[in-house]
């Protein structure tokens, strides 16, 4: 596998942008995830969920419901099984089942008034070409369309009149990610309009925007808190149960708000842009729906990156179980060589951090010898160490001493592709000089990864490698694991190892 120096990470030298240092605590726990990570999504917990079913339901019993005012009780089944399959993927297609902030039955008659007539002209057709006999009349459709697009019109509104009540009654907590004047603008208007439905309850300022006063003025509610630091954000998302952040800036703009919209979009919140940023993304915003009493906005069309589930478990078990086997013997000899070259001690246990900042112990072949336990968790290693031995030289080119993490994956700690893992002491540095190298810790460690097929390993820049295991676990796919394992080989066979 590709070798980490024991390993050595040493960062570019980067400024340190003004963050509030983390305390040791927070980066060690013992099987918890760190106090840096946002929880997950815990329905139940006074949650107002942002139901889906409720539009598709009133559109079911309008299709169903037209369908037996037009066609009678004797209405063939595929033509029901038909109206209403393409009803559904139809409005599901236009995206009339994620309305806005202010939905509007009005701003969407049109397109409702177009699939009705696509549904129906197609079950006529089903009709005439399967049942002669019952096929519609020339001027029926017509009046089934009508029918068809009043009753989808009534049942939404009646749905979207529930919705705007259970919002007033309980909206949810958000925060607004931003600086003043538009997050004071945008919290004013939210206090004052609560059938919107959120209820901001702070303002994130990145790190890369200068410092203001301690809190946002809402004429319409309390000051607001600004949340700059990660514990801030962290603390205010458990204790109001967070669900939403608006965006008032652009989330990509730069690598801290980058960040915060990884850690938003993988604790599951609904992420929102509003203002300039939402006006100046993808297509412009209608005025009947994507607006917030005059703020342009949308929903970001984001979901929670694909981490691997049971395929990636599966391939991870069956590849370090079958090499664990057929590599036993060349496993027997690396310890018989490390322990004539070394002494006692074979292997060498360090703690890392894994997914979600939880310890573990992390196992390789001894190339060196560290002269005590706080050497070990706080020196670089690097290729050049000049206590290594021959043995553990050859052992790290060849990256052999890597293979005592087949039992890692086995265990469950780590996986056989994924970010390296890193070390407590130095995940506290390079949290204060990289603002993505936090969100490395969604997913579980590997013993190799895209950064290290790209040579960024040891002593390389620390920004380049998190944009790099980011990017991986971003695009995820067991098809792109197989791939890195493949480089990794030739890698291997290349003594690429350090």
């Amino acid at each position: 596998m590709t070798t980490e120096s024991a390993d050595a990470h040493r960062p570019a030298p980067v400024p340190s942008p003004p963050a509030v240092p983390r305390p040791a605590a927070a980066v060690r726990p013992p099987r918890a995830p760190g106090r840096d990570t946002l929880p997950p999504p815990r329905p139940g917990r006074g949650v107002r969920q942002r139901a889906v079913a409720p539009l598709p339901a009133a559109d079911a019993l309008a299709t169903l419901a037209t369908a037996l005012l037009v066609l009678g009780t004797a209405t063939p089944p595929a033509v029901l099984g038909l109206l209403l399959a393409g009803a559904l993927l139809l409005h599901a297609h236009a995206g009339l089942y994620r309305p806005g902030p202010a939905p509007s039955v009005l701003t969407v008659l049109p397109t409702l008034l177009a699939r009705s007539a696509v549904c129906w002209c197609a079950a006529a057709g089903v009709l005439a070409a399967v049942h002669p006999g019952q096929a519609l009349p020339p001027g029926l459709p017509a009046g089934a369309v009508a029918v068809h697009t009043a009753l989808l019109c009534g049942g939404r509104a009646a749905v979207h009149r529930a919705r705007r009540l259970a919002a007033r009654r309980r909206p949810r907590a958000t925060l607004i990610v931003g600086s003043d004047p538009v997050a004071g603008q945008l919290a004013a208007v939210l206090h004052a309009r609560p059938g919107f439905g959120m209820r901001p309850v702070g303002v994130v300022v990145p790190a890369s925007l200068p410092d203001g006063p301690g809190a946002t003025a809402a004429p319409a509610g309390p000051p607001l808190p600004r949340l700059r630091s990660a514990q801030d954000v962290t603390r205010a998302v458990i204790r109001n149960t967070v669900r939403d952040v608006v965006f008032t800036l652009p989330p990509y703009g730069d690598p801290h708000t980058a960040a915060l919209l990884r850690r938003f979009v993988d604790q599951g919140s609904a992420v929102w842009l509003a203002g300039p940023a939402a006006a100046r993304e993808g297509r412009s915003p209608q005025a009947g729906t994507d607006h917030l009493w005059g703020f342009a906005f949308r929903r970001l069309d984001t979901a929670p990156p694909r981490h691997g589930g049971g395929g990636k478990r599966l391939l991870d078990l069956t590849l370090a179980a079958s090499a664990l086997v057929v590599l036993a013997p060349v496993l027997l000899g690396c310890a018989l060589a490390v322990r004539l070259a070394v002494g006692p001690g074979v292997l060498f246990r360090q703690e890392r951090l894994g997914q979600g900042g939880r310890g573990f112990t992390l196992l390789k072949f001894r190339t060196w010898q560290p002269r005590d336990t706080h050497e070990a968790a706080t020196r670089w290693s690097l290729a050049d160490e000049p206590r290594m031995s021959r043995v553990g030289r050859l052992l790290r080119r060849s990256s052999l001493d890597e293979l005592p993490q087949l039992w890692n994956v086995l265990r469950g700690e780590m996986s056989l592709v994924g970010p390296r893992p890193e070390r407590p002491f130095f995940v506290e540095r390079f949290l204060r000089t990289c603002p993505e190298y936090g969100a490395r810790y969604r997913m579980r460690p590997g013993m190799t990864g895209l950064a290290q097929v790209h040579r960024l390993r040891g002593d390389t820049s620390v920004e380049d490698r998190a944009r790099f295991d980011n990017l991986y676990i971003d695009s995820w796919s067991l098809r792109q694991d197989l791939l890195i394992l493949l480089r990794t080989v030739v890698s291997v066979v290349r003594l690429e190892g350090r």
